[in-house]
């Protein structure tokens, strides 16, 4: 019975048994440092789209107040009936 997948095997045994490389000794500094940065980022465009949300949101309820887009325009197309 034959092994299937032999050279791949046999590839990953070699890259195993290889010297791993070396860790730079201030990785864990540098990657909590990028971790904090992104985080700040992620949290300043939050900050900026809810503040742009509401905005629209304000900006909206002006034009809505003002506009009244709810209420039937008056009619022209046919006059009014007086005296009847």
């Amino acid at each position: 019975m034959t092994r299937q997948g032999g050279r791949k095997e046999e590839e990953v045994r070699r890259m195993l048994d290889a010297p791993h490389p070396l860790v730079p000794g201030d990785l864990h500094l540098r990657a909590a440092h990028r971790g904090a940065r992104l985080r700040r980022r992620r949290r300043a465009l939050h900050r900026v789209g809810c503040a742009l949300l509401l905005a629209a949101a304000i900006a909206f309820a002006v034009w809505a107040a003002a506009a009244e887009p709810w209420v039937v325009p008056p009619s022209t197309t046919t006059p009014e009936v007086e005296g009847w």
